[in-house]
């Protein structure tokens, strides 16, 4: 009976993923927020069974490996003499604003100096995929949308650099662990990538007439999750890292992404119903005061951050109100902060926990509409 069930849920969640990209494309509603409201539905009345739920990690690495190579993709050199500066800038001012403001606030309002802190840097990190999946949804692309994608790929490093210097400053005591685990992580993730991207650049699409077979395209991802998991580096800085490697490099492949392009809807499909259905929104009724007053902070540092990044980058005009905007979605990279700085200051491991885990939530659902909102209202002033 159980392998039926089996077979029937993922069937059922495909149909769902069919459904909700149907619905994404008749409507202004992001087909992420579709899914994940479906899985949160699905988790809450007990629909999905323990064999699917118990796949979530692995389908999850393996999504968010598909859009690590697909956001490293977005980085070619060419572009980016045009658009890296004001990557770079941009990123930088949404994390420094997000962490000044959001602390600040937070100090301003009974919070705890060293716990603000903590939390204004968990505040910085975003959702690569539920945003790089609205961008493919919109259809969009232009120079807004292809900015958007490099602060995504850039982002998570900052993050964790970010995330590190302030549990140093809030005086941890594993905080000089931290620094050091940062520097591992994202250096050993790097040299990961290369050591894939570089020979996937020489050897792959060498078959099929400059595009990589689907065999190739999966071959470069589960080993580049498998590599950083073995090595405990960031699975998602080593696949941007190869991907970027790849598609400066490979100059024999007319669409170096494509078949990674056409494979990874049905994982992701899976990964955002069960991303849902671990939700638990009752944390969302946990979080108070503080995590209203959190959500509003951050919303609005996200959107101070992006103007000025815009500004002293001297992006378009028309543009500069969105950037904050479209990048507000938070995911798993902020839950995974909470969880270290719970471990690192065990006094205020319940609050870090309930209040990342709460507001997390809400950007989830509602991040990604906004997000959508952002792309269509630049391009229908362009």
């Amino acid at each position: 009976m159980e392998t039926e069930l089996l077979f029937l849920t993922l069937g059922a969640m495909f149909v769902v993923g069919f459904s909700a990209d149907q619905i994404g494309r008749r409507t202004r509603i992001p087909r992420v927020t579709l899914l994940l409201l479906c899985g949160l539905a699905a988790g809450q009345l007990g629909w999905i069974p323990a064999p699917v739920t118990g796949a979530y990690e692995f389908l999850s690495i393996t999504a968010l490996t598909f859009v690590a190579f697909l956001l490293g993709g977005s980085l070619r050199i060419s572009e980016l003499r045009v658009t890296g500066p004001r990557i770079l800038v941009i990123s930088l001012a949404i994390v420094v604003v997000t962490i000044a403001m959001v602390a600040g606030g937070l100090i301003a309002f009974g919070v705890d100096p060293a716990l603000a802190i903590v939390l204004s840097a968990i505040a910085s990190a975003t959702a690569p995929a539920a945003t790089t999946d609205v961008i493919r949804q919109s259809g969009v692309n232009s120079e807004f949308t292809r900015t958007l994608e490099g602060i995504v790929a850039v982002d998570d490093a900052w993050g964790l650099i970010a995330f590190s210097l302030c549990l140093s400053f809030a005086g941890s005591g594993l905080a000089e662990t931290a620094e050091i685990s940062v520097v591992r992580e994202i250096g050993g993730a790097v040299v990961l990538g290369l050591a894939v991207g570089l020979p996937g650049a020489l050897l792959t699409g060498r078959i099929s007439g400059g595009e990589p077979l689907e065999i190739e395209a999966l071959a470069l991802v589960f080993l580049t999750a498998g590599l950083a998991l073995w090595a405990e580096v960031s699975f998602l800085i080593a696949g941007m890292t190869a991907g970027a490697i790849i598609v400066n490099l490979a100059s024999h492949h007319d669409r170096a992404f494509h078949e990674i392009e056409h494979i990874q809807w049905p994982f992701m499909i899976l990964f955002f119903l069960l991303a849902g259905a671990s939700l638990d929104i009752t944390t969302l009724a946990e979080v108070g005061v503080i995590g209203i007053f959190y959500i509003a902070l951050r919303i609005i540092a996200r959107i101070a951050g992006g103007w000025l990044g815009a500004l002293l980058s001297q992006a378009p005009v028309q543009d500069r109100p969105y950037f904050g905007i479209a990048l507000l979605p938070q995911a798993g990279v902020a839950v995974g902060m909470a969880l270290v700085a719970a471990r690192a200051m065990p006094e205020y491991a319940e609050q870090i926990i309930a209040l990342t885990i709460g507001t997390t939530i809400a950007f989830e659902l509602f991040g990604p509409v906004l997000t959508l909102w952002a792309i269509r209202r630049v391009a229908s002033r362009q």
